[in-house]
């Protein structure tokens, strides 16, 4: 037995006090040294201003006129909630899981450090982490692991580790006080991943079971609770079985603190997975082609306000943005319906049309006959980017190249009616692009003219697999549906008035004829005769007829035409100076078609085109308000006055829209529509304008490549292979009560309106009706 002397003993408990209190010294030495980077040791700490306002990732979020998300813009897809929009079942979930003893410790939990030690030393790796909620979110807000806040001692592994729990111990102190638990509980939710670039609470339960994180039941919440340890390993969708094991650990420590009953446990782990697995990004969801044409919008906006504003770093892809946009939600879900059942149906025709042919033609000027263009498909491989791609593997070794082109790879296609129209398939390169180019496209976009929201907007059969927007950024020969331009110039010169006659017959331009660089021109109808009968502009317009369109320009010459088409909203530049203009020969957008022909919808204003009401940033500040931009371009009553000549194509006997008051019944109710078809030479493009008070919609129809198409003009025709769609979204419109400023109305006469045609005259139903005898001579004929 060994004893001590008192003064030794004394001796060996100052000496433990001295150490005791040289290691604190040298522990608050220590602490304080990381908490300034001392010697720049340690690497930075985040500063006071960042703890107060701590900085996530956030998804800038896009939203329809009546508030409907239409989509988002995001690096990491995270859309925070509030602890009130969380269901009960996922804190309890959570807690139990995570953190036990998180309502009673202050940042920092002793009991489950020491528990990671035991459970080292023992070999017990179930015993639970050290790591408090709190520490968690310190690592997840503040990147205390990256080289931003690394220091000399970051690389150094062993102190590494120690050197950033400490970072993270620290900040959870500081965060408990300045925040509340429930404050610190959603900054963890709204940051943790759920894989499948999957972020926060509220997007994984949309992602994995396409609910709001509210409506999330007992099971739904353990499942993405147990994620939390490792979402790759536990991603439900590959690892079925492991998910399910994991969920039910998840319960399992749910019944353990009482969040659950035995019996309830018991219940809850025999039920199996069910997702409902949606992954959200810029292919998916309502509008996707709209979306991606207002982001460069955005982009621009952005950039403008920073520079306007130094201390701000707005970025659409971090700062939570709110883009408020014109769209409206149910007539957005109208639109894709139609335009997509006329898809379909018209890619059926074309299938049966083509059949055992290749599409991709052009006619024999000879012969007149179509014939397949030799060489079309390896041309257009050639401006891929996977030819692109091997060329620069293989350089001049053609033969390579195009051996690898044709080799069969696993792909997933468009088709109509798959799952989400899509097929997993097998396919070479060079298939894949024949397979796409026997697919007709299309651009829908419906506009109100009185304010310019663009209500919907439909630019292409699917986003994902075909990029191209056909509404704005493609551009197309519009043909008949040009004609308005030309009768609105030839009237307000004075050339004609909506009472005028013209003989439905051969009309030539001599060589050097208003620029005709050519040899002499003479325009021909859709089917190649003249019926050499008087039309009044309302017939001739409502038929579609081109020599009365040449004869009109031939008065006004291109140049006033074009004046009044960029007047009226046509903006591209290189539309042809030259006759054949009065039949449509410039190329154009939807966007421009529909922006021009609303201000004939307008009483002559021309609204531009509203994409976006409002940018708001995370906190609900309003960045900017957007207004409407409006001109009187042309009088009142010469936009009445075209309304009428337009009603034709409904209206007329020999109209080319009779079938929207025949086969689709809108006229009734009093309604009144103004409409234009338009068809290009070889059936290359079908357009469809039509006008109601209040909505102006337009749509093309065809194949990218202008070679493309159909044979005839029964198929190819604007009228049916066009039309379709707009009937079935005005049908859907009128059919929804939520949607009566819509309703079907007359076209609202402007005041004090008259038109004095000698012989003719309007009734009540704004209907020219001809006297029973008309003299020759009160026929107003252009030669």
């Amino acid at each position: 037995m060994i004893e001590f002397a008192p003064g030794r003993y004394r001796t060996i408990i100052k000496n433990l006090w001295r150490y005791a209190l040289l290691g604190l010294a040298m522990l608050v030495f220590y602490i304080l040294a990381v908490s300034y980077n001392f010697l720049w040791l340690f690497g930075g700490m985040p500063s006071l201003k960042a703890l107060e306002n701590p900085q996530s990732d956030r998804a800038s979020e896009v939203y329809t006129a009546d508030n409907q998300l239409l989509g988002k813009y995001y690096v990491e897809n995270r859309t925070p909630v509030e602890i009130t929009q969380v269901s009960p079942n996922v804190v309890s979930a959570l807690l139990a899981t995570e953190d036990a003893r998180f309502i009673k410790h202050s940042g920092i939990d002793p009991r489950s450090f020491f528990r990671v030690i035991k459970g080292i030393a023992t070999g017990n790796s179930s015993s639970g982490g050290g790591s408090t909620l709190t520490q968690q979110v310190a690592k997840n807000l503040f990147d205390t692991r990256g080289e931003k806040l690394r220091g000399v001692l970051g690389n150094v592994p062993i102190l590494k580790t120690v050197i950033e729990k400490t970072k993270e111990w620290i900040l959870s102190v500081r965060l408990e006080r300045n925040y509340t638990k429930q404050e610190i509980m959603m900054m963890y939710l709204n940051t943790v991943s759920f894989g499948n670039n999957t972020y926060g609470i509220k997007t994984a339960a949309k992602t994995y079971f396409d609910k709001e994180p509210w409506n999330l039941n007992v099971e739904e919440a353990a499942l993405l609770v147990g994620m939390l340890q490792n979402p790759s390993r536990y991603d439900p969708r590959i690892f079925e079985e492991r998910a399910l094991q994991r969920r039910n650990v998840v319960l399992s420590q749910m019944n353990r603190y009482r969040f659950l009953s035995e019996e309830q446990f018991v219940t809850y782990k025999r039920k199996p997975i069910q997702l409902d697995f949606s992954i959200e990004n810029q292919n998916t969801g309502m509008a996707a082609y709209f979306r991606s044409v207002i982001k460069e919008d955005i982009k621009a906006f952005i950039n403008q306000y920073n520079e306007d504003n130094p201390e701000a770093e707005l970025d659409l892809y971090t700062s939570g943005l709110r883009i408020q946009t014109t769209i409206d939600s149910r007539m957005q879900a109208y639109a894709e319906e139609a335009v997509m059942t006329n898809m379909r149906d018209q890619q059926k025709k074309f299938y049966e049309h083509w059949r055992g042919r290749n599409p991709w033609v052009r006619k024999n000027p000879k012969t007149k006959k179509y014939e397949e263009l030799p060489g079309f498909i390896e041309a257009r491989a050639k401006q891929t980017t996977r030819y692109k791609q091997l060329k620069a593997e293989y350089g001049t070794d053609e033969q390579a190249i195009w051996r690898e082109m044709r080799k069969p790879v696993k792909m997933r296609v468009f088709v109509y009616g798959g799952r989400r129209n899509e097929k997993d398939t097998t396919m070479s390169s060079l298939d894949s692009i024949r397979y796409y180019k026997r697919l007709l496209n299309t651009g829908f976009m419906s506009m109100d003219p009185r304010y310019g929201h663009v209500k919907a907007w439909v630019g292409g059969i699917n986003f994902k697999h075909m990029k191209f927007d056909h509404v704005r950024q493609g551009r197309r020969q519009p043909g008949s549906t040009f004609k308005p331009f030309v009768y609105l110039t030839a009237m307000d010169q004075g050339f004609v008035t909506p009472c005028s006659h013209l003989i439905d017959q051969p009309t030539l331009f001599a060589h050097g004829e208003d620029n005709n660089g050519g040899p002499p021109w003479q325009p021909q109808n859709s089917n190649g005769k003249y019926s050499y009968r008087s039309l009044s502009l309302r017939e001739a317009l409502g038929q579609s007829i081109n020599t009365v369109s040449a004869q009109l320009i031939k008065k006004t010459r291109s140049a006033e035409v074009i004046e009044y088409a960029h007047k009226m909203g046509i903006v591209s530049k290189d539309l042809p100076q030259n006759p054949t203009l009065c039949l449509g020969t410039g190329d154009v957008s939807v966007y421009e078609m529909v922006s021009a022909y609303c201000a004939f919808a307008n009483g002559g204003i021309r609204v531009r085109p509203m994409l976006i009401l409002q940018i708001s940033d995370k906190n609900g500040n309003v960045l900017k308000s957007f207004s409407a931009d409006a001109n009187q371009v042309i009088s009142a009553n010469r936009a009445y006055e075209m309304l009428y000549l337009m009603r034709g194509a409904v209206e007329e006997p020999n109209g080319t829209a009779q079938r929207l008051r025949t086969q689709y019944k809108l006229l009734e109710g009093g309604n009144e529509i103004a409409a234009k078809t338009g068809t290009t030479s070889n059936y290359s493009d079908a357009w469809f304008m039509g006008l109601t008070q209040h909505l102006v919609s337009g749509l093309w129809v065809g194949g990218d490549d202008r070679s493309i198409h159909f044979r005839n003009i029964e198929l190819g025709q604007g009228g049916r292979l066009a039309m379709p769609a707009w009937g079935m979204y005005m049908q859907k419109i009128y059919a929804d009560p939520s949607l009566a400023k819509y309703r079907p109305e007359p076209f609202r006469k402007p005041n004090n309106f008259k038109i004095d045609c000698g012989g003719y005259h309007i009734d009540s139903s704004q209907r020219y009706i001809p006297p029973k005898v008309v003299p020759e001579d009160q026929d107003e004929i252009l030669q």
